[in-house]
């Protein structure tokens, strides 16, 4: 697709002016942007932060992620409003819907339809290694300078049907992507020696 001139799809994201980092800039510079400018987001940037999370490793190397992008205005208001009406989410360009599919762990599944209170240990897989692509993805777009929010506010019953997603799948996020008009200051971590433990659970 490098050479297509589509409307709003630029050759490649080398041919964008963008602010490249390193991996581990990108981590620690990350935040939650809720505030957007207007600039346009290229399908070469989209596409870029999706072979991001395509490349993502999985157990058995299943690759359960799905993606939806979306980019109406009247299908990212449908989604905002089944995740809590959440307003602000309108001022980003480009929504990116990340869905699990139970049928990378269990190709025939014909139970019941998949939800918050799912006890299947192959869903918990499947949100697991879906966890690890949309990371990917979040990191790929602050290394392009871009802005992200990992919305989860819903319930599969309110955001499935505005999807589309059949209720054999797991909506496990909504990405907003777009470039800030804010610059959140870094929340608190634990500190490393609090988190971490030598060969075993500590003992009290």
């Amino acid at each position: 697709m490098a050479g297509d001139r589509r409307a709003g799809y630029a050759p490649n994201v080398s041919a964008i002016t963008v602010r490249e980092i390193r991996v581990h800039e990108a981590i620690e510079s990350r935040r939650s942007i809720r505030r957007y400018t207007s600039e346009r987001v290229w399908e070469s940037q989209v596409e870029a932060v999706l072979e991001a999370a395509r490349l993502a490793p999985s157990g058995s190397n299943t690759q359960p992620w799905r993606f939806i992008v979306i980019r109406s205005d009247s299908q990212r208001e449908a989604v905002a409003k089944a995740s809590h009406d959440q307003k602000w989410m309108m001022g980003a360009p480009v929504f990116i819907a990340c869905v699990g599919a139970i049928s990378s762990r269990i190709p025939d599944y014909d139970g019941p339809p998949l939800d918050e209170l799912s006890d299947l240990p192959e869903l918990k897989q499947v949100i697991r290694d879906t966890s690890i692509a949309v990371e990917h993805l979040v990191l790929r777009a602050t290394e392009l300078g871009l802005g992200t929010c990992w919305v989860a506010w819903f319930t599969q019953d309110e955001i499935r049907p505005v999807l589309g997603v059949p209720d054999d799948n797991y909506v496990l996020a909504v990405i907003t992507l777009g470039h800030p008009a804010q610059e959140p200051k870094s929340r608190s971590r634990h500190a490393l020696e609090d988190i971490v433990f030598q060969e075993q659970w500590p003992q009290v």
